[in-house]
């Protein structure tokens, strides 16, 4: 059974990280209906969805993504970069624990989940803001043991590697090629974003179906003309948050 951890929304969220957008009022209740239809779409693909409420205090808990990396034999939880959200981590794990056994990034060491993304045994961290290089060899170290290969990228001009690329399907990667080198990704397909909208790589791929920002239009169009089944959703307010559709989840399996 695939499980999506979740965390309701901050009613500090007004008040939330940002580094690389403008800050504009997010509207709480627009927020929270958005959040609502993001979990209601997951529980419509057959997940399980688990919306946690123990961060509350914490404007960013929404985006629980950052708080660890799962992969299938245990879950990693993160020493994020801004040391405002560490608090988080905590609470997520107690969730956690309950599927996975538990491996912890520890200072000086500096990880972010939404820096790391998985494909098949291949993972990628970027190198950011909230993801040192101590981070990153934290984490090759702890999946090395379990046939995981990391390998390095390095992310300019945007808060997380999954604002410049996210798996479109095994094979495929949908990239914005100004944030990332598109050359970083030997033996993968590279469909690069629509020019006009910068943030449109952060998609969410559940099962065979490619979820996209509602906003995303023309990204949206091409991906559909090279066959890929491609649905919409609004997170209109949590883009204000430098927020993508992945933030707001970690998706893992777990036997029932």
């Amino acid at each position: 059974m695939l499980i999506a951890l979740t965390h309701e929304i901050s009613p500090e969220i007004n008040r939330c990280e940002l580094s690389y957008i403008t800050r504009k009022p997010i509207d709480f209740n627009r927020a929270v209906k958005q959040h609502e239809r993001y979990c209601g779409m997951m529980r419509a693909e057959g997940l399980k969805v688990v919306e946690m409420s123990m961060n509350l205090e914490y404007p960013d808990s929404t985006f629980v993504e950052d708080t660890a990396v799962v992969v299938d034999e245990l879950a990693v939880m993160a020493n994020m970069g801004a040391e405002s959200r560490r608090g988080e981590v905590n609470g997520v794990e107690s969730e956690l624990k309950k599927y996975r056994d538990i491996f912890h990034i520890k200072h000086p060491s500096t990880l972010d989940g939404g820096d790391v993304l998985r494909v098949g045994s291949n993972i990628y961290a970027g190198i950011t803001p909230r993801t040192n290089n101590r981070g990153a060899e934290s984490l090759a170290s702890v999946l090395k043991p379990f046939g995981y290969t990391v390998r390095f990228v390095t992310v300019k001009d945007c808060l997380h590697f999954k604002s410049a690329c996210t798996a479109i399907d095994n094979q495929t990667l949908l990239v914005n090629p100004e944030w990332i080198d598109r050359n970083e990704f030997e033996g993968f397909k590279i469909v690069t974003i629509d020019k006009g909208e910068p943030w449109a790589a952060n998609t969410l791929r559940i099962g065979n179906n490619v979820y996209i920002h509602a906003g995303f239009t023309k990204t949206a169009e091409k991906l559909q003309k090279l066959g890929f089944s491609v649905k919409t959703i609004d997170i209109s307010e949590l883009i204000k948050a430098e927020a993508g559709l992945t933030c707001s989840s970690i998706i893992f399996n777990h036997p029932v």
